[in-house]
């Protein structure tokens, strides 16, 4: 332990070029020197020997700064030794001297240690956390080596590259010298080459501050990015956080350098003081980068720190600067002074570490207005947050502030809502907010919305939603006041001189004049409220319809001096009127046409088919037919059912249904029956007349489909042969049991060009009865078919009573729900 109580390192092996002062290697080479000619053909020449006493003399010009800068922490830590030991300048150096030697150790490696304990600052947090780290590692057990990194054999070089670069930037009279000192002693060893600072504006611009590494033309190339271009340092400046970029070619961003290193990686980092940021320190490396620990991220956020105190508006001398920043206050408060809202004069508070930790109140002007109802003087010099705690919030005021002092990129509101505390009551209040920084201060302005302003604020929207001009017009005086939707209305700029009413006619259609001089007499002879309706024709050749709503102002004695109104914008509503006349005009022909087709249908429909009629008569049988057309009218569709006796005596009983609606499926329907008719007087059987009408389907027709049941009933013995095209079955009734028959093969009509039909013979018992009907006797939209036939077949035998009274009443208990055409034929052996 050396006098004073610092702690002297342990014996180390000497650094590599660290004897002399600096320590800095002879090989570092700063990445914007030009290429020197080294071969002896150059060397003879007087062009070769004067480029290699240039480069001789910049190196020499190099070591001597890194000299210097060697010799300036030796200073520093000589500083502290005569703190310490109570002790003139000389004693200190003779006591810096033996503590190196007795820790065998160079006097610049020691002077970083002595500073380090001295400052504890963050180049002394960073330099401790890395040697906390090897010691640890070199103290690993012995079943688990240690892991060396090529940055771990020399420790202390640590400490002793972020001291020199500290020593040479507080020597450096410009941002290019912190530049270069920063690069040569601490950024080199990392295996970086090159370096730019950049200098962060209030509307966010960059400028290239100092740069080391780059070449000067790439320099002139990026000395200033606009605000809004995305680069490395722009988006380290807008997250406020260190950026690492492995390579620039794979993420897109540009950069410095970009032309030269397309595959480098980068590093920026925000730099600043007291929580306001100054700048960017932007940091590249040759080839891709790999993601950096967490103790390179120390170290290069204390190279930022470093490099932040040249980039201060008034750096030297420092007496000076506090008085700019001092007078920059003072002009802040009576800016606040002259302004026209309430105003909050704000400076950075900082904690014992130098961090933002608050903003304090300096300064209230004479118009602010507390939301709490607290007078002025109990707000001044109080903290942000003590006056308003709930500004804290995610997102809130503080944050607002905190990234405007940061930045200096002003923020602007036009609602925001600002919480105080009334007690322990919060109370909002909806604010038009204004930040902006000013040097070291933050000017706050805010505008409460009274309720008049809010109304009028709502008025406003409220005309511009619906396309409403105001006006107001002095008669007496001739003016005219418009507000800004009038004037987008009549297609005029706001510099335009307004229309008086008495120019209307020159504005409006023609054929609009009657009207606008009706309504300009109610208005201005009877003095009275009027309105009209008028074609608004603009400069730009839009016309617009206009409803156009006044009133009369009067004054003492019922003079007239002034008329105000209203123009509101109706062209939507004109043009949807319209389009709904013709369309209400389009759908009335429709709808005409759709009844007139629905009629001659109907008119076919019922003649060729009536709802009831009489019974038809045979030997040993009796047949009644029913016929329920659809309740709709437009539902008019294509069932039919046939039976009449032939002239061979046998008598042809059938039901089909055409598929659609209308006219087209009732005229197909009279196209089948008919056909079926002529057919069955060859006197061939049920199958083959199926087979015919199915070619008559497809060919015949515009390939219609339809189902059919058709039997041939001889009242000789009492047979019935019946075949099906796609239909549902018969029922039979037998013993007061109904029973489906079983159905025969058949597809429907008109769906394949060739069909052939499978027949079936049925022979009648006396008092049998034969339900042949189409699918809108049983058809559900809740059930299946065949539950809907199942349903038929339960209750056909339910009913007695002569045939046509069965009929009626197998109609009236039918379930089906389809509102669709139905057909019953029934038949009954005597």
């Amino acid at each position: 332990m050396a006098p004073g109580g610092l702690a002297v390192p342990a014996a180390r092996p000497p650094l590599p070029g660290a004897d002399a002062p600096g320590g800095t290697p002879a090989t570092v080479r700063q990445g914007h020197d030009r290429p020197v000619p080294e071969g002896p053909e150059d060397e003879e020449s007087g062009i070769g020997r004067l480029a290699a006493t240039v480069e001789r003399l910049r190196h020499e010009v190099r070591r001597a700064h890194a000299a210097a800068d060697g010799r300036a922490l030796v200073e520093m830590a000589k500083g502290v030794l005569v703190e310490r030991l109570r002790c003139g300048p000389a004693e200190a150096a003779r006591q810096l001297v033996a503590l190196a030697q007795g820790a065998g150790v160079t006097q610049l490696e020691l002077a970083a240690d002595i500073v380090n304990q001295a400052s504890q600052d963050r180049l002394a947090e960073a330099a401790g956390e890395f040697l906390a780290r090897v010691s640890a590692s070199r103290r690993a057990p012995a079943d688990r080596p240690a892991v060396h990194r090529p940055e771990d054999t020399e420790p202390a070089s640590v400490a002793v590259r972020l001291r020199t670069a500290e020593s040479g930037a507080l020597a450096a009279d410009d941002t290019q010298a912190v530049a270069e000192s920063i690069l040569a002693h601490a950024l080199v060893p990392l295996g970086a080459t090159a370096v730019a600072v950049w200098a962060a504006d209030g509307d966010s611009s960059l400028t290239l501050a100092g740069y080391a590494g780059f070449s000067d033309e790439e320099a002139a190339r990026w000395h200033y990015v606009p605000p809004g271009v995305a680069t490395v340092a722009r988006r380290a400046l807008t997250e406020l956080r260190l950026v690492q970029v492995g390579s620039l070619s794979r993420t897109g961003l540009p950069s410095i350098g970009y032309r030269e290193f397309p595959d480098g990686g980068r590093v920026a980092v925000p730099t600043g003081t007291g929580g306001r940021i100054t700048g960017v320190l932007e940091i590249g490396w040759p080839q891709e980068l790999e993601p950096q620990p967490p103790r390179i991220e120390r170290q290069l956020e204390a190279l930022a720190e470093l490099c932040a105190h040249t980039l201060e508006e008034h750096p030297t001398p420092r007496g000076a600067g506090a008085g700019r920043r001092d007078r920059d206050l003072a002009e802040l408060v009576d800016l606040a002074g002259g302004l026209h809202d309430p105003a909050l004069v704000l400076r950075p508070h900082l904690g014992p570490d130098g961090r933002l930790v608050d903003f304090r109140i300096h300064h209230a002007n004479s118009l602010f207005v507390d939301p709490a109802g607290r007078p002025r003087a109990a707000v001044t010099g109080s903290l942000l947050l003590e006056a308003y705690p709930l500004a804290a919030d995610d997102g809130g005021l503080f944050e607002k502030v905190q990234r405007v002092h940061a930045t200096g990129e002003p923020f602007r509101s036009d609602r925001m809502a600002l919480t105080a505390l009334v007690g322990q009551v919060p109370v909002t209040a909806v604010t038009g907010v204004s930040i902006s920084r000013h040097g070291d201060g933050v000017l706050l302005i805010w505008r409460i919305e009274s309720e008049a302003a809010r109304l009028a604020n709502l008025l406003q929207h409220a005309q511009r939603l619906g396309r409403i001009g105001g006006f107001e017009e002095n008669l007496e005086t001739g003016e005219i006041v418009w507000n800004s939707q009038l004037y987008h209305l009549y297609g005029l700029p706001v510099t335009a001189l307004p229309v008086p009413l008495e120019q209307l006619p020159g504005h409006a259609h023609p054929d609009d004049s009657a009207a606008i001089r009706r309504f300009l007499r109610t208005l201005l002879h009877h003095r009275r409220p009027a309105s009209a309706a008028l074609r608004l024709r603009r400069p730009d050749g839009v016309t617009r319809h206009i409803r156009l709503v006044a009133e009369p102002v009067l004054g003492a004695g019922g003079r007239l001096v002034a008329v105000r109104g209203a123009y509101q914008d109706i062209s939507s509503q004109h043009w949807t009127e319209v389009a709904l006349a013709v369309t209400r005009d389009q759908l009335a022909h429709t709808e005409a046409q759709a009844a007139e087709r629905n009629r001659l249908a109907l008119q076919l429909q019922h003649a060729i088919m009536p709802p009831a009629r009489g019974p038809i008569l045979a030997p040993n049988l009796r047949v009644a037919v029913r016929y329920r057309p659809a309740e709709t009218e437009h539902l008019v569709g294509g069932d039919w059912y046939d039976a009449v006796v032939l002239p061979s005596g046998q008598v042809l009983l059938c039901v089909g249904d055409v598929a659609g609606h209308g006219i087209e499926a009732a005229t197909s329907m009279v196209v089948l029956r008919n056909a079926l008719r002529g057919l069955a007087v060859t006197g061939a059987g049920p199958a083959q007349l199926l087979t015919w009408l199915n070619t008559v389907a497809h060919y015949l027709t515009s390939q219609i489909t339809a189902t059919a049941v058709c039997g041939l009933f001889d009242p000789e013995d009492r047979s019935l042969r019946w075949a099906r095209a796609g239909h549902l079955p018969p029922v039979l009734v037998r013993g007061g049991e109904a029973t489906a028959l079983p159905l025969p093969e058949g597809i429907l009509l008109g769906a394949v060009p060739e069909a052939r039909y499978e027949e079936h013979l049925l022979r009648l018992d006396p008092d049998d009865r034969l339900l042949m009907y189409t699918d809108g006797l049983v058809e559900r939209r809740d059930r299946s078919v065949e539950h809907s036939l199942g349903q038929l077949v339960g209750t056909a035998g339910k009913h007695p009573g002569d045939l046509d009274t069965y009929l009626d009443r197998v109609l009236t208990h039918s379930r089906s729900d389809t509102d669709d055409d139905t057909c019953l034929v029934g038949v009954e052996l005597r």
